[in-house]
């Protein structure tokens, strides 16, 4: 009796029956509505930005734009951990959170399961004071429940199983009459959770109720946090170390690239990245980069050589525009003093030095013209035509000499090329010219035509002087290069330019000149242009 006067009193403490059940029901449906409500009034209270402590505060004035700029500033390796590490973190809080759902759930359901089975037995009559023994014995399987019959009021009218050592029995709600069964939770004296059924007997007028704790289940559910929250602590404290270790050795590619760049802005321009697998990102990367210093490199020394080139060209058309210059102020101070020599003399002298300087003038500004690739007029030419013509002058020039014409093919059709009938001669002439010019009276040379490779038209200048020392064969080509500085512009008879000329002239026809020389044994000179095709004339073009 002393139970059943407890769960009375926990019935009426609220005031009748039915506004206890009330107030149980509603709380129960609600979870803790005063509590929530305290947290609402608690959190409408202290969410003011002036109530919060000082590094909350500064940490709300800073704008959105301001965090970006110090997430950019922030190293690139720390931003991949501390990503890699905030989603893994993520995944394990909704993971466990999900299992510890899951397996509380699947203990819940249980219960429910032997609630259910309960509420399908009958209820035993009551015990009379003199039976003993085993007269009356709840099913074991209901020996943890605490079995109570009610009124249809919700007044306990006997307590049919208390489990030892049980927590009081927490405040039922009113047993609803539009049901037969239903299952519900509420919370007892203590704060723990009761899992509870009640059936109305067949009578209507009674229900029973069974109840049981779930500390046991909670308990369970908590021991299982706690292992799930040191789990993932302890895999997001060996995934940290992995990741970190991990991304700075994926990142040491651009502490490499990041030491070359430094090097090449001190000046070192030949240094290039470590090369890694062409398959991965930093592979692919450093293959580009590299690529790229080798074009850097490539056009600075260019650029330098080209630079060099220059003052080296200004330098020599200075001392070659003096050497007439000189002359012709010097004739011109002996006509003014009026000495014995003829006039006539030194006006003609002061001609031929004009006529050299203007010569050379023109040399100078057609290397110019080709410098900047000005595109030059494309039609057929016969080669062997323009070599006959150059051997012919040559003779004329020089008619002790023996100079031969000869075909490098065994072919009678005509060679012809695509290109500048004048600028074609002028190279041929150029050459010819140079062996007449840098050979000994009476060395005899040869002019050779022919067609080569199949589609290569070939022009050869050789003759039987004494050559070319080794380095001299390789610079014969640059501008006002002598390969025997000794001699003087005016014992050559020419302005130094003229296989320079020619060397461009090639160039601009697509072509490639050589120079072949030994010592004692000659020079040969050999000029590659592109043959035409032999099927028919190509129209009238330009050549860029």
């Amino acid at each position: 009796m002393s139970s059943v006067r407890r769960v009375s009193d926990l019935l009426h403490a609220g005031g009748t029956a039915r506004g206890a059940g009330e107030r149980a029901g509603a709380k129960t449906a609600t979870g803790t509505d005063a509590e929530a409500g305290a947290e609402a009034d608690a959190s409408g209270r202290t969410h003011r930005w002036s109530r919060l402590p000082r590094p909350l505060g500064a940490l709300r004035l800073l704008s959105v734009r301001e965090l970006r700029r110090r997430v950019a500033r922030t190293p690139l390796w720390l931003r991949l951990v501390a990503g890699t590490l905030l989603l893994v973190t993520l995944a394990i809080a909704l993971t466990g959170g999900f299992a510890v759902q899951l397996l509380r759930g699947y203990l819940v359901d249980r219960v429910d399961v032997q609630l259910t089975a309960f509420g399908r037995r009958p209820v035993e009559p009551p015990v009379p004071p003199q039976v003993t023994g085993n007269a009356f014995r709840p099913p074991r399987q209901f020996g943890s429940f605490y079995i109570v019959q009610l009124d249809r009021n919700g007044t306990v009218v006997r307590t049919v199983q208390e489990p030892p050592n049980a927590d009081p029995l927490p405040a039922l709600p009113t047993p609803r009459q539009d049901r037969r069964q239903w299952l519900f939770t509420v919370e007892g004296p203590s704060g723990g959770l009761w899992r509870a059924i009640a059936v109305r007997e067949d009578d209507g007028a009674r229900f029973r109720v069974a109840a049981i704790s779930l500390d046991d289940i909670d308990g369970t559910v908590s021991r299982l946090a706690v292992i799930v929250l040191g789990v993932g602590l302890a895999v997001l404290v060996a995934l940290g170390v992995a990741c970190y270790w991990l991304v700075r050795r994926s990142l040491r590619p651009l502490g490499e690239i990041e030491r070359t760049a430094e090097a090449i802005a001190a000046g070192d321009l030949s240094r290039r990245v470590p090369l890694r697998h062409r398959r991965t990102e930093m592979g692919r990367l450093g293959r580009s980069i590299n690529g790229m210093l080798t074009q850097i490199e490539t056009a600075f020394r260019e650029r330098e050589a080209s630079q060099e080139r220059m003052r080296r060209f200004m330098a020599d058309a200075s001392h070659e525009l003096r050497t007439p210059l000189t002359s012709i102020r010097g004739f011109a101070e002996l006509y003014r003093q009026q000495n014995s020599q003829d006039p006539v003399v030194l006006l003609r002298r002061i001609e031929d030095q004009a006529v050299r300087m203007g010569l050379l003038v023109d040399d100078l500004l057609l290397l110019a013209r080709l410098d900047q690739q000005r595109p030059l007029e494309r039609r057929p030419v016969d080669v062997l035509s323009l070599a006959a013509g150059a051997v012919l002058d040559a003779q004329t020039l020089a008619p002790d000499r023996e100079i031969d014409l000869m075909r490098l093919d065994d072919s009678d059709e005509p060679v012809r090329v695509l290109g500048d009938e004048a600028r074609l001669r002028q190279v041929v002439g150029n050459l010819v010219s140079n062996a007449l010019r840098h050979t000994p009276k009476g060395t005899a040379f040869r002019v050779g035509v022919g067609i080569v490779s199949g589609s290569q038209a070939l022009i050869e200048v050789a003759d039987d002087g004494p050559g070319l020392a080794p380095g001299d064969a390789e610079r014969v080509f640059e501008r006002f290069y002598r390969a025997d500085p000794s001699r003087s512009r005016s014992d050559a008879g020419g302005t130094g330019l003229g296989l320079s000329i020619a060397a461009a002239l090639v160039q601009a026809h697509g072509g490639t000149i050589t120079a072949d020389s030994k010592p004692g044994r000659g020079a040969v000179f050999r000029v590659r242009l592109p043959a035409c095709p032999p099927q028919g004339e190509a129209p009238d073009e330009r050549l860029g």
